[in-house]
């Protein structure tokens, strides 16, 4: 297909940034995972049972099933499942079919692929499967490469003094770096709670028992078993209570991760557009590139609108996705089939804003002489500061007498604050104290950190 005929932009448009994803969310990628679930089990099952008697070479050509993956595989699948019209059973048939092409396969037990599963068996646990990997391999480190920019950044500003901003106005001064890390530290708290969510799945049969497993073997111990193929064949921690399909909780809890994470950079993006919008930062230009169609002087801060509204995208389908997924009716219901197809997505705008902001990033261009223009403009800031020292002297009412002085329609400047501090009746030593705090220097520890 090619990317101009593409419904989703994230197939079309923006495809070269989410192509990453595809080797985790295409429908080809599902089925290799279906397939690998299967292969795994089938080998796991075969040792547990002591039916075959599997080499280490015998034991790695039946891996090679899903590890030599083609289109044509999953094009093979496809057409099994037109007459299944069952996705997982067609994995089913596939297997049996790759089986007659290997030389030791007519010393296979044919009737252990699948054996005693539902196809809930395989899904939840390909889904996990897809979701641990892509995260850790694609998502988990676009996050961190985000952050490690935008700590460099902060370490790079830390001496920057600037104007701070409470309900758009001006207040007490801060630090560049500090507002940027400000950021970093949100974001790693986040990822540090990602990190302690399991990835878990089901595996327990139709309805979540291990019926036909203890039935049809009664002296196996198939809970330890299937504790033990999940975490040493897949990675994954068994869910050991559960109906027909997996609970969804543990998804839910790293969506609704990541659903945070992002709402901190929506965050984090607009508080960088704003300040692009006062001239705090310029834009780096590129040869060709038009901000506008109409004005030629544009240059719009286009990478963190892409990443803000990319963002907000990835949050809805988040949101969606852990509300759902952990209701189902009774022992099951088909509605959360077509909704997990969708995990990918989310994922998919939460890659391209990632890539956005970094590329957004790369084109700042600080501008320190607004920013300290800003300062020496509002030395009514300082007021905080002077009235908090003639407080710890015990000075009568000062709070009221820099509000006097602060809060009109007049312009406050250094000359203001010097003559204000000379009528004040108090000692030469405080005096020299209040004169010495001005907008540039009056941080607190916004430098310390």
């Amino acid at each position: 297909m090619n990317n101009l005929d593409a419904i989703s932009p994230i197939d079309g448009r923006y495809r070269s940034k989410t192509e990453p994803l595809a080797a985790y969310f295409s429908e080809s990628a599902l089925i290799r995972y279906r397939v690998r679930v299967e292969i795994e089990y089938y080998i796991a099952l075969v040792g547990q049972l002591g039916v075959a008697n599997l080499s280490a070479e015998m034991t790695e050509k039946l891996r090679d099933i899903y590890r030599n993956w083609s289109s044509e595989s999953a094009q093979r699948v496809k057409d099994i499942e037109k007459t299944t019209n069952h996705d997982v059973k067609a994995v089913e048939y596939f297997i049996k079919e790759k089986f007659d092409c290997l030389e030791f396969g007519s010393t296979l037990p044919r009737e252990l692929v699948h054996f005693g599963l539902t196809s809930q068996d395989i899904n939840n646990t390909s889904f996990p499967m897809m979701i641990r990997e892509a995260h850790l391999e694609t998502v988990r480190p676009a996050y961190c490469e985000l952050i490690e920019k935008i700590k460099a950044l902060a370490n790079e500003w830390r001496n920057i003094p600037m104007l701070a901003h409470t309900h758009g106005q001006p207040a007490s001064p801060t630090a560049l770096g500090k507002e940027l890390m400000v950021f970093v530290y949100r974001l790693e708290e986040q990822l540090k709670a990602l990190d302690n969510v399991p990835f878990s799945g089901k595996f327990g049969g139709a309805t979540g028992n291990l019926n036909a497993h203890r039935v049809a073997y009664p002296d196996v111990d198939w809970r330890s078993f299937a504790k033990r193929f999940m975490k040493e064949s897949l990675g994954l921690e068994r869910q050991e209570l559960t109906t027909q399909i997996e609970n969804y909780d543990h998804l839910a809890a790293y969506l609704d991760g990541l659903r945070r994470m992002n709402t901190i950079l929506i965050d984090f993006s607009r508080d960088i557009w704003t300040y692009i919008s006062m001239n705090y930062f310029r834009q780096r230009i590129k040869a060709g590139e038009v901000g506008s169609s109409a004005m030629p002087h544009k240059v719009n801060p286009i990478d963190f609108e892409n990443a803000e509204g990319n963002l907000g995208l990835a949050d809805a389908i988040l949101t969606h996705l852990a509300a759902k997924l952990p209701i189902s009716r009774m022992q099951r219901d088909l509605t959360d089939s077509t909704v997990i197809r969708n995990l990918g997505v989310p994922l998919a705008h939460t890659l391209v804003a990632l890539q956005s902001l970094m590329k957004g990033l790369g084109k700042l261009l600080l501008n320190e002489e607004k920013l300290r223009a800003d300062l020496e403009d509002n030395w009514a800031v300082t007021a905080e500061a002077i009235q908090t020292i003639l407080r710890s002297v015990n000075y009568p009412n000062p709070y009221e007498a820099l509000k006097q002085l602060t809060r009109t329609n007049e312009k406050v400047t250094a000359q203001t604050m010097a003559d204000f501090i000379d009528t004040l009746d108090v000692d030469n030593s405080v005096k020299d104290r209040l004169r010495a705090i001005t907008p540039h220097n009056y941080l607190g520890y916004a430098e310390e950190w």
